[in-house]
């Protein structure tokens, strides 16, 4: 009897484990907001690195055309997932836009007013009636509002000149007093490149409520969680092994695109990025998104308050 189980069992072993349930590699499409970087950095290590594939994910990573692209392809439901800026969504979802929060890439702010270290402008009381120059149209008032305040003056009291994407140059020939939407890890190095040395006045050290510069953003109303989790586990890890291998871990993103990527520039900001990338790109914190809004709705950028719990999904 035990020799015809025992036989029995050996003929059904096959045909159990053939049917038993295989987990199926899912297919996601990821826009960036802008062309590959130092900032993207776990994506891109993850991909070559093979941790999308061992999440069982087919990643296909896309860079926009336009940079106002990726909440719209979302919210259309065109790709699954983009990376934003953590204020950007707090508008987008003010105006209607059906997005959420759904993982962080960098976890600080990478953005400040940058002032040459050697040229007049020493202190902030100093930007008085100055020019600021940015590189793309937008809404800064209540960033320029709250660091000049404590000195007795405010937007109105500055002026805006776009550069478009000359923002160090423009900075260096003096065409301006100070640019903003210059990032620590890129704009500083491409001045100590051209010769120059900069200095930034940092947002989160002059009452701007810390906030997260890149974040993962999803449709808010259709989106696979499970496939966001594995996503964010081979974000995790790509984070991971960056911090632990910086030298290799640059060789590995340089080398997966040397023609785009290998430059002086790249490769320090590479090293300068690495501190701000997120090691938990999963956490939530709805504390400091509660701060945000409640900064952006305080000072009337916002039409209506917001919940940090509406703005992210619970992974």
């Amino acid at each position: 009897m035990f020799k015809r189980l025992l036989s029995f069992m050996l003929i059904m072993l096959p045909i159990l484990a053939s049917a038993a349930p295989v987990e199926k590699t899912k297919d996601l499409t990821l826009m960036l907001e802008w062309f590959i970087n130092p900032d993207h950095a776990p994506i891109i290590v993850a991909q070559q690195k093979g941790y999308f594939e061992q999440e069982g994910l087919n990643v296909t990573i896309q860079e926009p055309a336009d940079p106002n692209l990726p909440p719209k392809l979302v919210a259309a439901g065109s790709a699954d997932i983009a990376v934003y800026y953590q204020h950007s969504l707090n508008y987008a979802v003010d105006s209607g836009i059906p997005l959420v929060w759904a993982g962080t890439l960098v976890a600080t702010p990478l953005d400040g007013l940058i002032v040459l270290e050697e040229g007049k402008i020493k202190n902030l009381e100093d930007m008085k009636g100055k020019t600021i120059g940015v590189s793309t149209n937008g809404n800064r008032k209540v960033l320029l509002d709250t660091l000049f305040k404590p000195h007795g003056f405010g937007y109105d009291d500055i002026k805006i000149v776009n550069v478009g994407w000359n923002l160090s140059s423009s900075l260096m020939t003096g065409r301006v007093d100070a640019i903003i939407g210059a990032y620590r890890n890129f704009e500083l190095n491409e001045l100590i490149l051209s010769g120059s040395k900069g200095k930034m006045f940092y947002y989160e050290e002059n009452g701007i409520p810390p906030y997260d510069e890149l974040i993962f953003i999803a449709n808010r109303d259709k989106h696979d969680k499970e496939a966001i989790r594995r996503f964010l586990r081979a974000v995790e890890l790509g984070a991971q092994f960056i911090a632990n291998n910086p030298d290799k871990s640059w060789e590995i993103f340089r080398d997966s695109n040397p023609r785009q990527l290998d430059n002086k520039l790249n490769k320090r900001a590479w090293f300068d990025t690495i501190p701000y990338l997120a090691r938990r790109p999963a956490a939530k914190d709805t504390g400091r998104y509660q701060r945000v809004a409640d900064f952006l709705y305080e000072n009337k950028e916002l039409k209506k308050p917001q919940k940090a719990e509406d703005l992210m999904i619970s992974l």
